[in-house]
């Protein structure tokens, strides 16, 4: 699956209501219900998204997602829902954990620092487009509002800047390939690329007042 199907099927998800993630809770740890344990974790499948943003630049983003949703299974299999501690906060730890060690055994030892991640075509951090990824982890109807806002604005660009940023950030390609698939120079894919970022932040700018 590419990262554009994932996206895709992420905006799929369903957000829990709080009784409803309560019954599934007491069915899969008081009754082994494996129904309910799928559907916890379908249902906090965008907290794995929302961890793995910082890292989508890589190649191997998709590798990315799959270890923090082993992750996201073993906070599942863990999780005592008795003791009143949000399961999202439970959950990052043991999803961040094993995307850091994963990338650390590929050798990504520069991309495991979310903090200090840049883009590196042009210097700006590309979280300024959404959200603080090292802030605290929000709930999961957040992060399916910002995928959605994210891309309604995506589309909204003019083709080519809406093409370049696809390509850069969502396909991971190299500044001179999208260049040469537009026959045009790569400095003039970097003011589209500059121009669509500053478009796509003026369209979630009232979004992220409140993010």
């Amino acid at each position: 699956m590419k990262l554009e199907e994932y996206l895709q099927e992420l905006n799929k998800v369903l957000l829990l209501r709080p009784e409803q993630e309560r019954m599934l809770w007491e069915s899969f740890k008081q009754e082994q219900n494996e129904d309910s344990r799928r559907l916890l974790i379908e249902s906090y499948q965008p907290l794995v998204f929302k961890n793995a943003w910082p890292f989508r630049h890589l190649d191997n983003i998709m590798d990315v997602i799959q270890e923090g949703t082993v992750g996201l299974i073993e906070a599942v299999e863990n999780y005592d829902f008795q003791r009143g501690i949000a399961f999202s906060l439970f959950a990052t730890h043991r999803i961040r954990g094993r995307m850091l060690n994963f990338l650390k055994k590929e050798g990504n030892t520069e991309s495991v620092c979310i903090d200090g991640w840049q883009n590196h075509n042009e210097g700006l951090p590309l979280g300024e487009l959404i959200a603080d990824m090292s802030a605290p982890v929000a709930e999961q109807a957040e992060t399916n509002e910002l995928v959605g806002q994210l891309r309604n604005a995506m589309e909204r660009l003019p083709q080519k800047e809406r093409l370049v940023l696809e390509r850069v950030y969502l396909k991971s390609e190299e500044i001179k390939d999208v260049a040469e698939f537009l026959h045009v120079s790569t400095a003039h894919i970097y003011r589209l690329q500059k121009s669509g970022i500053r478009r796509v932040r003026g369209m979630l700018s009232k979004f992220m007042q409140y993010w």
